[in-house]
């Protein structure tokens, strides 16, 4: 009888081991020699993302104030600064790596006063005799820029640009006020300079075209910039001379405001 119980019990004990080695070769060891391609690795470097280029065009209304220099070589024509606005509309084209093209149409309005002094044929030594100036100009503009972007925060962007500028003179009205005696005035109309109010422009005293060259920058916030910017003059704007050598050139500041359709 004991004998037929432990060969019941040494049974039990074979069958139950031998269930227990098939379930350990059930499961398998990790295979240490196959990484995980997903496996988090902090010493690598992250994968840059390249960005695709989309071709695309913005459209800006723009507006802000401006500031026009006329300069003067010779003195023939008194320095001044015109301050006036400007406003009109641009047409952005998208390029890649951060670039873009900027051109638009803009007119500007803007007015300066300034004095012109002139020896007194009476005291020679003493400039007491003057003009007054009151130049009111209307001006076409139309820049053609070359933009480019540089990403600060979110949708805070940095940008720069630079390129000409063709402005269009329509008028450049300069309404005179004498302080003149008369020997002077007389000696003036003599030399053939105007002591009367007029057209620069429709006189063809001046050129129409003045070609400038620009830089600048500015912020721009998602559909929102703000820039500034300075233009050159690069011709000479008289057209006509009038007393001798005359040069005349008209530079350009300005800070705008435009919002993006």
């Amino acid at each position: 009888m004991r004998t037929r119980i432990y060969s019941i019990i040494v049974m039990v004990l074979c069958i139950g081991m031998a269930m227990s080695a098939r379930a350990q070769e059930g499961r398998r060891a990790p295979d240490l020699q196959t990484a995980d391609g997903r496996f988090f690795d902090p010493t690598r470097a992250p994968e840059k993302v390249e960005e695709l280029y989309h071709f695309a065009v913005h459209y800006r209304l723009e507006a802000g104030y401006v500031q026009n220099n006329e300069r003067s070589a010779t003195g023939s024509y008194p320095d001044m600064y015109l301050h006036g606005a400007r406003l009109g509309a641009t047409a952005t084209f998208i390029l890649p790596s951060r670039f873009s093209l900027q051109a638009g149409l803009l007119y500007s309005i803007a007015y300066g006063v300034t004095d012109q002094h002139w020896h007194s044929v009476t005291q020679e030594t003493v400039q007491t005799e003057y003009m007054r100036h009151r130049v009111l100009e209307h001006n076409l503009v139309i820049p053609v820029r070359a933009f480019y972007t540089v990403p600060l925060w979110k949708e805070l962007n940095l940008f720069f640009y630079g390129g000409p500028q063709l402005q269009i003179g329509l008028a450049e009205n300069d309404y005179m006020e004498q302080h003149l005696s008369a020997p002077m005035l007389a000696w003036l109309e003599a030399q053939g300079v105007p002591t009367k109010s007029y057209d620069r422009l429709a006189e063809g005293e001046l050129g129409r075209c003045n070609i400038q060259l620009g830089v600048g920058g500015g912020l721009e916030w998602d559909r929102y910039r703000l820039q500034a910017g300075y233009d050159f003059g690069l011709n000479n704007l008289v057209a006509a001379p009038l007393t001798g050598d005359q040069h005349m050139w008209e530079w350009g500041w300005y800070t705008t405001f435009s919002y993006r359709l």
